[in-house]
């Protein structure tokens, strides 16, 4: 089945006896025993497992064409448990331009011996001698956040087979719909931040990891979700699967309306947008590779005002359909200064702003960023 029907379709069972079309939210924490203590509904308790739950990692995994979904209550969540089924002395290597709260988990289980590596991942020689004996993982991020590096996945792969290594893989920002990185390209395992374009609405959080196989990684992990508890809520669950049904849809018009942006700030004097990253810009670094192993190039993109952070902030003030805040992924426009969030260590510029798409009509907001530009 194409992804829009298994979007529709995947996870979700008529209930028994009701029948329902849409599925129940099953809130209850604990569920009832058979007299001889066995499970004849196969759920014992909320943490370990739930039907919406179940559902909505039977949907994961169907989008991404793995063998099975872990979903967590965030996509940092996903990541640390991740992170936790490696060993004391395990390294790593993660781009160097990797999400600001990825290198945050990495950096911190440095404490208890984990070694890590940050690396141009477009540079493969570099990556190729950050490899050691040790090393047992490698985490690409594309396109990245949020300057857009595109990472040559499949390049990646190879490197990561000949060290014995896994490749996993944050898909958030080219969702299923775009990339397939265990299909072709091949990771191991792909993370999402939930939160974002697969629930897109902004009123989730969660995260989830979908692995290629299952094996002693996966059972490692789900031990650690389990026992951990570090588990979306029945309602996300439920809320996640209301908005899978139409994430193909929703992410194909904001790549194309992002496209349509991109070219507009793309053409601004440089005396007031300095750069625009954006992959689908024939113009970016990254396009090529981007346009072998994505078939769109997604709702984000980030800009650099001429100036500091005074300009960018400046620019920002001027907008009226934009939102000034955090997170992508949602039906409307959102705006933000990266290096402010990210505070003392950021490696974003301080002109940088980082856009993300929504479904407002880009006609409307193309007016918005050149009235605003104006105030350059």
């Amino acid at each position: 089945m194409k992804i829009e029907t298994r979007a529709v379709h995947a996870g979700r069972k008529p209930e028994a006896g009701t029948r329902d079309v849409t599925p129940a939210i099953h809130l209850s924490t604990t569920f009832h025993k058979a007299d001889d203590g066995s499970l004849p509904g196969g759920f014992l308790y909320s943490r370990t497992d739930n039907p919406n739950r179940a559902a909505l990692e039977e949907a994961l995994a169907s989008l991404e064409e793995g063998e099975a979904a872990l979903a967590f209550s965030s996509g940092n969540a996903a990541t640390l448990a991740l992170l936790h089924a490696l060993a004391p002395g395990d390294h790593i290597i993660a781009g160097e331009d990797v999400f600001y709260g990825t290198a945050i988990l990495i950096h911190t289980l440095a404490s208890w011996g984990l070694k890590h590596s940050f690396v141009n991942m477009q540079d493969l020689s570099a990556v190729e001698r950050a490899v050691t004996p040790a090393t047992r993982l490698i985490w690409v991020e594309t396109p990245s956040n949020p300057l857009l590096h595109v990472t040559d996945i499949a390049a990646i792969a190879a490197i990561a087979q000949k060290a014995n290594a896994l490749l996993a893989c944050d898909n958030t920002w080219a969702t299923p719909l775009l990339q397939r990185p265990l299909q072709g390209l091949g990771a191991d395992v792909v993370m999402h931040s939930v939160t974002k374009y697969l629930s897109g609405h902004s009123d989730v959080l969660s995260g989830a990891l979908v692995f290629k196989y299952t094996g002693t990684l996966f059972e490692k992990v789900r031990s650690i979700q389990r026992d951990g508890g570090a588990v979306p809520s029945p309602f996300e669950c439920w809320l996640t699967l209301r908005g899978l049904q139409t994430f193909p849809y929703r992410v194909r018009a904001q790549s194309a309306g992002a496209q349509r942006i991109a070219e507009f700030l793309s053409r601004q004097p440089k005396a007031k947008i300095e750069a625009v990253h954006y992959p689908g810009l024939p113009s970016h670094p990254g396009h090529k590779i981007a346009s072998a192993q994505m078939s769109g190039f997604g709702g984000m993109m980030s800009i650099q005002v001429k100036g500091g952070q005074a300009e960018a902030f400046k620019l920002v003030s001027g907008l009226k359909l934009f939102s000034h805040a955090t997170s992508l992924g949602s039906t409307h426009s959102l705006i933000e200064h990266r290096a402010s969030v990210e505070g003392a260590n950021t490696r974003s510029p301080a002109n940088l702003l980082r856009l993300s798409i929504g479904l407002e009509h880009p006609d409307d907001l193309i007016d918005d960023l050149e009235q605003a530009l104006k105030n350059l």
